[in-house]
């Protein structure tokens, strides 16, 4: 995998780069495991927009991906490596021994023909494979936590992620973040070893506009070239510096700058060793 830089042809080549990937799959996808998505563009049932910059982009299914990984000692062969334009990783389509098919997030490394596992019972240290947190060793880098044991992954799910086990007490794993968060996660929540695939995402250089709306994002203006009605920053002859009396805000008046938005009662934060950096407890 390596990111391609094109000769600047036009203004917008002079820009972009793109990431060509030999070890994915051209398949279509497995049909049985596709459903239908509807372009919502950030609104409600009644309209009512709750996320700003999202319309338009290309229309796709959605791939119905197991995160809880719930097939215990049954091994399962990956039977390809394929694109999934709903997330920065891949994903891999694996084969359980009964033949049944199901789409994983695919870790680094994970390449056709390999075969993976899901087990409570002893730990295996192969890429793919899926265990509770008190069997892994620590200083194992995982991906796809629980935080709730059966609900399925939620931590570690984007292209380049990975989480380490540094020590396992009691009832609890202690796990670093992506973002260096250090947290107590229950040591019965399953975990996938190894780190997520497609690492150089975030190293892609987008290159013009063209293609942002492609993937579904409308543009962004900025506040202090609004007018007053539109925005606080809004007004002013040229550009005034932002917030020099009331501090940087939203578009709905909130300040945006140094204010904490975690909930204090939220019942997880107890479980929470060490924020991320750059962040006050």
């Amino acid at each position: 995998m390596a990111i391609k830089i094109y000769k600047p042809t036009t203004p917008g080549r002079r820009q972009t780069s793109v990431i060509k990937v030999k070890y994915l799959d051209k398949v279509k996808p497995y049909k049985q495991l596709l459903i239908a998505k509807k372009n919502m563009a950030g609104r409600t049932n009644t309209g009512n927009i709750t996320v700003r910059h999202q319309g338009g982009g290309e229309k796709n299914m959605i791939r119905q991906i197991d995160f809880k990984r719930d097939r215990f000692d049954i091994p399962a062969k990956v039977v390809s490596l394929e694109y999934d334009p709903n997330r920065n990783a891949h994903i891999a389509l694996v084969m359980y021994a009964d033949g049944e098919r199901r789409y994983i997030i695919a870790p680094e490394g994970l390449r056709q023909g390999m075969t993976v596992i899901s087990s409570k019972k002893e730990f295996q240290p192969q890429l793919g494979n899926c265990f509770p947190l008190g069997l892994i060793p620590p200083g194992t880098m995982v991906h796809n936590v629980e935080l709730v044991p059966g609900k399925g992954g939620v931590l570690g799910r984007a292209a380049g992620n990975g989480l380490t086990i540094q020590v396992i007490e009691g009832d609890y794993a202690q796990v670093k973040m992506p973002s260096s968060e250090v947290r107590l996660i229950p040591k019965t929540c399953l975990a996938t070893v190894g780190q997520v695939s497609n690492i150089d995402f975030r190293n892609i250089r987008w290159g013009k506009a063209g293609r942002m709306r492609h993937r579904g994002i409308r543009p962004t203006v900025r506040g202090k070239v609004m007018n007053p009605v539109d925005h606080p920053h809004g007004g002013g002859e040229g550009h005034n510096p932002v917030g020099l009396k009331r501090g940087p805000m939203n578009i709905y008046g909130k300040k945006a700058l140094g204010v904490k938005t975690r909930n204090t009662h939220k019942f997880s934060g107890k479980l929470i060793i060490s924020r991320r950096k750059g962040r006050v407890n």
